[in-house]
């Protein structure tokens, strides 16, 4: 596993793709316990993927598991690119939970923490996941040119985005009472604030807002989109606020 931790990190994957694909090789090596792995035929990997598939395993994890394996044997052992042919999961085609601009005024009246406040409205009106929330430092924002810079986003890409008005005068009462350090929003003991602890604020607003819609944290970053969209922004703009191709 050495090597193989070695190779995704100098490739510079994610820390969430690095813990994706440790935990979905290590099963694999756990299923040829007492084989060596590189001399499995195609054959016995394709076997092992059928019987996971059949377990009724998430589109996305089945891609998981097979790019995990296709790693060690293409980039760790330099192998030919191989398909593996099992049956696939298919693709779920759900339509994204999207608040309407009274609905997101009423979810945020029910925060009344500051902090819990802020970290919400900066979601929704830069349209960032919540995982760029937890990383924005205090330099991202750039005030005198009303934008915010999200560093290190999915995919490595840097990019900018709105910086709402109002945003900017709560973030500014939110600094003179918490003084983060380096981060916009940490934890108690500082470094970054923790995912769980938005999500649990997300939820508890949305709880007691009566809005009957299942919905996570990410909603409110479709929310964003589709807001700019009603109101006539043109779409390959708001992909570019969004980070996507």
């Amino acid at each position: 596993l050495f090597e193989y931790n070695r190779l995704l990190k100098l490739k510079n994957y994610s820390i969430n793709t690095i813990n994706s694909y440790n935990h979905c090789f290590e099963k694999f090596l756990f299923h040829f316990k007492g084989k060596n792995i590189n001399s499995l035929t195609k054959e016995e990997i394709t076997d092992f993927l059928y019987r996971e598939s059949q377990k009724g395993m998430s589109y996305g994890y089945q891609n998981q598991i097979i790019n995990a394996i296709k790693f060690y044997y293409e980039k760790v052992l330099n192998r030919k690119k191989e398909f593996y042919n099992i049956p696939r999961a298919k693709r779920p085609q759900k339509l994204p939970t999207v608040f309407s601009e009274e609905e997101i005024i009423t979810l945020l009246k029910q925060v009344k923490n500051l902090k819990h406040k802020c970290v919400l409205f900066l979601i929704y009106s830069a349209g960032l996941r919540i995982s760029e929330a937890v990383k924005m430092k205090i330099a991202d924002i750039d005030s005198t040119r009303n934008m915010i810079v999200v560093k290190g986003a999915k995919g490595k890409k840097d990019r900018t985005t709105l910086l709402s008005k109002k945003l900017l005068i709560m973030l500014r009462e939110y600094y003179k009472e918490y003084r983060p350090k380096e981060y916009l929003f940490e934890g108690e003991t500082g470094g970054q604030y923790s995912v769980k602890a938005i999500q649990n604020v997300f939820n508890k607003a949305l709880a007691a807002s009566g809005i009957k819609k299942e919905a996570t944290v990410h909603s409110l970053r479709h929310s964003f989109a589709t807001h700019l969209l009603e109101r006539g922004a043109d779409l390959r703009y708001i992909q570019d606020l969004l980070g996507h191709n």
